[in-house]
């Protein structure tokens, strides 16, 4: 049968009226107003309160906080969940200690190895303060990404954890960490990620270690949630777009091509003797040796010894450089390889001392010739007094020199006197990269103007998510109001026995038709907006126009008016 213009016309305007009808206002409260309930004990550990925490940390007393021991009981939310704790108004922070800011000595008490990461965001998430987080642990950085509404309580809560995990008083912490929120946070990761925070300006490991970040946060057990999960794809995106589309990758990029620079600009200095002719060990056979190995081959050394707990990671690189005559020893031959070895690298994820002064006298490798020690690990691998270091001259006059600004007679240097055994790390290379840096300037504009883009992107997505309460508060009101007219029409077309109940089936689809179409167009212009003050604008036309804001005090006073 054929609906009536009259039934058409009824339907059509009894909905539309609605949105008009004092009578019918209604406030519809959105779904989003479910707050999560937090908790105040966790896996039977007992938590102090984040204000307590806070007031501690003021004052550096907070360093013997307890952490929860477990997550047991934290279930992975649904997206919908996800979705909703996003549009509450989540906001981004990073707390973290990097070369820049923080001695090796703090670093490798927080440095977390890649498995534990998500393990210890959901600690950090397991007591309600932190919504979402994720950890990014590196040789030069240790970094918490997290999202929460209560910046206050959720940088109390990552203090405490900091605390707790380290076991260095806050006072240390607070000398050490840089704390960075909102679009701070954003444009900070998308730094690093593009390889402009990095020791050696835009190298590329950083972008795979971010984007092993990503990936472990959308995991099953991992704590990315909606925010940091599109924050973290979007850095990675980012870093890439910097690669491909600038130089800035060009020339030495990482910490294990600054180790081999500097130990070959170095040699003759340290040890009386030129780089290629220099007798090379590598103690560890992880990613860091791989590129050791890659860079030492590109300048023409063909003979590392290789010292590992198992033989399988240095048969792989023996298979991986055909061309590099690569000497494999266990860890029982450490010592003996180190006797016969020029110039030792290290890069191992021992959380111990491999070498240091104890070990050093009592295999008699001090007092003899000239030994070279390179530490490109965190946590380190040689201990602090396994030789004298040369106040960091002569690695000065190396910079000086590579940069014409100044070249010192080394005769002067080769005064200073030293037991045999001259030790480097990781911090020792900042100097080393300096030229790298003066060199990249250029470069290094043109990838901030393509990570602007987008952390620009990311930020006006996240700003839309502001849209969503009023999106579904408009959804519901609507709907309330399909319904009600739809009740009193059906209830009369019920009454007539030539309706079928497939017939009010249709009555029912054209009126939630008629209402998706009236609503696509207001919805559009929301989510057309583009910059922040335009959305807000389209956000506050929107609750007017339909009386999103209307609440129930002001219809019982109508009411009761009447």
């Amino acid at each position: 049968m054929k609906l009536s213009t009259a039934l058409f016309l009824a339907t059509t305007v009894g909905v539309t009226a609605a949105f008009q009808s004092p009578s019918l206002s209604r406030t519809v409260r959105s779904i989003n107003n479910t707050n999560q309930q937090k908790k105040s004990n966790v896996g039977g550990g007992s938590v102090k309160s984040s204000s307590a925490m806070w007031a501690a940390t003021m004052d550096g007393t907070a360093n013997d906080v307890d952490v929860a021991g477990g997550v047991a009981g934290r279930r992975k939310k649904t997206k919908q969940e996800r979705l909703e704790l996003a549009s509450k108004g989540l906001q981004v922070h990073v707390i973290g200690l990097s070369i820049h800011h923080a001695q090796v000595e703090v670093r490798e008490k927080l440095a977390i190895p890649e498995a534990e990461w998500n393990e210890q965001s959901n600690i950090i998430c397991s007591t309600g303060q932190v919504e979402e987080a994720a950890i990014l642990s590196t040789c030069n950085r240790f970094e918490i990404y997290f999202a929460a509404s209560d910046a206050h309580e959720a940088n109390a809560r990552v203090m405490e954890y900091l605390a707790e995990r380290s076991g260095l008083p806050v006072s240390v912490l607070r000398r050490n960490i840089f704390m960075l929120e909102g679009d701070d946070a954003v444009w900070h990761l998308m730094r690093v990620a593009g390889g402009l925070d990095s020791l050696v300006v835009g190298e590329g490991q950083i972008l795979s270690q971010v984007r092993q970040c990503h990936l472990h946060s959308i995991e099953e057990d991992g704590c990315g949630g909606k925010v940091l999960s599109r924050l973290l794809n979007n850095a990675v995106a980012a870093g890439k777009r910097v690669r491909s589309e600038t130089n800035i990758s060009k020339g030495s990029v990482s910490i294990s091509s600054a180790a081999v620079e500097l130990s070959e600009h170095m040699c003759m200095q340290d040890l009386n003797l030129p780089f290629s002719e220099a007798r090379l060990a590598v103690v560890g056979a992880g990613t860091m040796t791989r590129l050791l190995v890659t860079h030492l081959a590109s300048r023409g050394l063909e003979r590392i010894a290789i010292v590992n707990r198992s033989m399988q990671r240095p048969q792989e690189l023996q298979e991986q450089f055909p061309d590099v005559d690569i000497e494999i020893a266990l860890v029982d031959q450490l010592w003996d390889v180190v006797g016969r070895s020029d110039i030792v690298y290290t890069a191992t994820s021992s959380t111990d001392y491999v070498i240091d002064e104890n070990l050093l006298e009592q295999n008699g490798q001090t007092g003899g010739r000239p030994l070279m020690l390179v530490d490109i690990a965190v946590p380190r691998n040689v201990g602090p007094g396994s030789g004298k270091v040369r106040e960091y001259l002569g690695v000065l006059v190396f910079i000086f020199t590579q940069m014409s600004i100044l070249t010192l007679p080394l005769l002067f240097l080769s005064s200073l006197q030293i037991d045999g055994v001259v030790p480097y790390n990781v911090d020792d290379l900042k100097a080393v990269v300096a030229k790298n840096t003066a060199m990249r300037q250029r470069e290094m504009i043109e990838a901030e103007n393509l990570l602007r883009e987008e952390s620009d992107s990311f930020i006006g997505w996240r700003e839309s998510l502001s849209a969503i309460p009023t999106i579904n508060q408009l959804q519901e009101r609507a709907n309330m109001f399909r319904q009600e007219e739809l009740k009193k029409c059906t209830r009369k077309l019920s009454q007539n026995d030539n309706f079928t109940d497939r017939e009010l089936e249709a009555v029912e689809r054209l009126s939630r038709g008629i209402v998706n179409k009236m609503l696509h167009g207001p919805m559009a212009h929301l989510r057309r907006a583009e910059s922040v003050e335009g959305k807000q604008a389209a956000l506050k036309e929107l609750s007017s126009m339909f009386r999103l804001e209307d609440d129930e005090s002001g219809r019982g006073g109508r009411r009761r008016r009447r």
